[in-house]
């Protein structure tokens, strides 16, 4: 066995994994339910273990907004625990057959859905992501090791202590589950280069923390982005609706990566809708870091919103406050190329009663979300009927979006003969 504590952790996984990966639904689910019960009859537990990291979160000037995604409630639990046992209701990816066919030769050839083994998460203050995390890992057939903040360290240390005693109480190997030992950064590199231990890492959270993980890990890393999400208000629009679009999209829950950062409207459209969307903005609470011709319409107009003048590195901001970039586009084709250049590629939203611009913006715009007169707040797993996400992905290879259940599985052929032997032709490796 490895000396590492993190490799000898990922040995642990990986034994753990082989035990896993061939269970049926019914355990999987029965573990599933046994994690939910223990999560609220040990509720009381959760939340004193939470508040340590909230008030020390506190006396270091974390941001509110921060704080928020720290903050572990009864009803928060709740709410988790309900997520859990929904789990129980999705189909198991595992033995799903992606495609087969009875070949010219007689072979049967089918590709089914295999767990990936071992998954490793790396997150941030979100102590909500250690369960769903452990969650959507069990389900799918996946041993997972969780490398969550030092700003969470006590919450996870509850929540993975509450998991793991059900899924051994469950009967299954509690090492399927496990907190990646140590508090250093050295413990996150032994994880990133943990390869033929590990075999993928799925990052959650800022942009720092993503790219690191991207640029260093010797492990296959499946990138979730961050979220500098956009809405663009049409020259033909409906606006009650793109109002209340705009601020759902931004002030529902600013503290998210499917909030939206910066609003476009058209020029045609700006002198009616600005002053409008302005007020509702200053009304939810709202900054608006605005460019010359939205600063030129907010003076002429007494809406009472707080606006600065915005500079580039607020096109690029994913600011997760009750802060938004505006501009003023000539075209529907502007408002994409600016989009094109400032985008992380999560979700952009159109709001429009004209079927042409949004068939164009849908076309155009690259994102793994293009929202039609709906709120970039849709972007989401429990939203799009996934069940809980173990993130949403914002590359282009394996998974894109909301990733679910599917999404942490990978594929093998089962190749079935009666006696086949190949014969001459080409090499094919």
């Amino acid at each position: 066995m490895p000396q590492s504590p993190v490799l000898r952790a990922a040995y642990r996984a990986r034994a753990a994994a082989a035990e896993i990966a061939p269970l049926p639904r019914s355990v999987k689910d029965d573990v599933l339910r046994a994690i939910a019960d223990a999560l609220e009859v040990r509720t009381k537990e959760i939340v004193e273990a939470n508040a340590e990291d909230v008030e020390r979160a506190r006396a270091a000037g974390t941001s509110e907004a921060i704080v928020d995604r720290l903050s572990l409630t009864p009803e928060r639990i709740r709410a988790i625990a309900s997520d859990v046992r929904d789990m129980t209701a999705l189909p198991d990816p595992v033995g799903e057959v992606v495609r087969g066919s009875t070949l010219p030769n007689g072979l049967d050839l089918r590709q089914v859905r295999v767990p990936l083994g071992v998954v490793g998460i790396i997150y941030e203050a979100r102590p909500n992501v250690t369960v769903d995390a452990a969650a959507l890992c069990l389900k799918s057939g996946n041993a997972v090791l969780l490398r969550g903040s030092s700003s969470a360290s006590a919450s996870n240390k509850a929540l993975v202590t509450v998991v793991r005693d059900a899924v051994g109480g469950a009967g299954l190997p509690a090492d399927a589950v496990q907190l990646v030992p140590g508090d250093s950064r050295e413990s996150v590199r032994e994880l990133m280069r943990a390869r033929g231990m590990v075999d993928v890492l799925i990052p959650r959270g800022g942009a720092s923390l993503i790219r690191t993980v991207v640029e260093e890990s010797t492990v296959p890393v499946i990138e979730t982005g961050t979220g500098n999400c956009h809405v663009y208000i049409d020259a033909e629009t409906d606006l009650d609706m793109a109002v209340e679009i705009l601020v759902n999209s931004k002030a529902q829950r600013p503290s998210v990566c499917n909030a939206a950062e910066t609003v476009l409207v058209h020029q045609d459209i700006a002198e009616e809708f600005l002053p409008r969307a302005l007020a509702a903005l200053a009304e939810a609470g709202v900054t608006v870091h605005a460019d010359e011709r939205v600063r030129e319409i907010a003076g002429r107009a007494d809406t009472g919103a707080t606006v600065v003048e915005a500079t580039t590195e607020d096109w690029e901001t994913e600011y997760l406050s009750y802060d938004i970039a505006a501009g003023v586009v000539d075209s529907l084709d502007a408002a994409v190329a600016h989009i094109r250049l400032w985008s992380s590629g999560h979700t952009e939203a159109i709001v429009t009663t004209s079927q042409a611009a949004a068939r164009r913006f849908t076309r155009l715009v690259d994102s793994t979300t293009v929202a039609v007169n709906a709120s970039t707040r849709f972007t989401d797993g429990g939203q799009f009927g996934f069940g809980a996400e173990i993130g949403i992905s914002t590359q282009k290879l394996h998974a894109r979006g909301p990733m679910g259940l599917p999404e942490l599985t990978s594929t093998k052929y089962i190749v079935t003969g009666d006696g086949h032997v190949r014969g001459g032709g080409r090499p094919s490796c």
